[in-house]
C-alpha cells in the first residue's frame, strides 16, 4: 500500500511538473495555464490525484470526487487529461489513456444519477 501511495504521489509530482513546464498541443501556453487554473478549482486536490490514479494507473474513486469530477465538466476533464497524456513520456500509450478518461467519465456521471 505505501509503495502504490508512494508511486502515485511521484506520479502526480512528475506529472504536475511536466504539465506546468512544457506547452500543450493545441492550446496555446496561456490559454493552457488558464484552463488548468479554472479547472482545478472545482475539484480536491486528493480528488485529482486519484482521478490520475485511475486513468494513469490502477486506482480507484471514491463517488464524492465523481461527483467533483462531474461538477468540474467534461471540458475541464477531457482537456486536461489530454493535456498530460500529451507529454512525451506518456503519449505512446495515450489511445489507453483517453480511453480510460472517458470511462471514468461514463462511470462517474452514472454514479451522480443514482445519488
Amino acid at each position: 500500500m505505501t509503495t502504490s501511495t508512494s508511486q502515485l504521489t511521484t506520479l502526480f509530482i512528475v506529472v504536475a511538473l511536466v504539465c506546468a513546464f512544457v506547452p500543450a498541443f493545441s492550446v496555446e501556453e496561456g490559454e493552457a495555464k488558464t484552463l488548468w487554473d479554472t479547472c482545478l478549482l472545482k475539484i480536491t486536490p486528493k480528488c485529482a490525484l486519484d482521478i490520475i490514479g485511475v486513468v494513469f494507473g490502477n486506482g480507484t474513486i471514491t463517488d464524492a470526487c465523481c461527483h467533483d469530477l462531474v461538477e468540474e465538466g467534461k471540458v475541464c476533464h477531457d482537456t486536461l487529461i489530454k493535456y498530460i497524456s500529451d507529454r512525451p513520456h506518456l503519449v505512446a500509450n495515450e489511445t489507453q489513456y483517453l480511453k480510460k478518461r472517458d470511462d471514468l467519465w461514463i462511470h462517474c456521471v452514472s454514479v451522480t444519477k443514482t445519488a
